[in-house]
């Protein structure tokens, strides 16, 4: 898992949300909310704006991997 999705499962878990949560929160199904975190479905801006929004998050702040050069 790459950090930006280590990063979303760190939030959600610390959260305490399951995949079941973010499902209902996000109006979509366990199984993609689950394929998006396991990087087997792309994550789009629309949908990265509401996962942010539930953790009170900018999107950048949580999807955003500054690279250090």
């Amino acid at each position: 898992m790459n950090e930006v999705f280590q990063k979303l499962f760190d939030v959600r878990t610390r959260n305490r949300f399951t995949y079941q949560d973010m499902a209902e929160k996000l109006g979509i199904s366990k199984c993609y909310y689950w394929q998006i975190e396991h990087r087997r479905r792309r994550l789009y801006y629309d949908l990265a704006k509401k996962i942010a929004f539930i953790f009170d998050m900018k999107p950048d702040d949580l999807f955003f991997d500054a690279f250090e050069d």
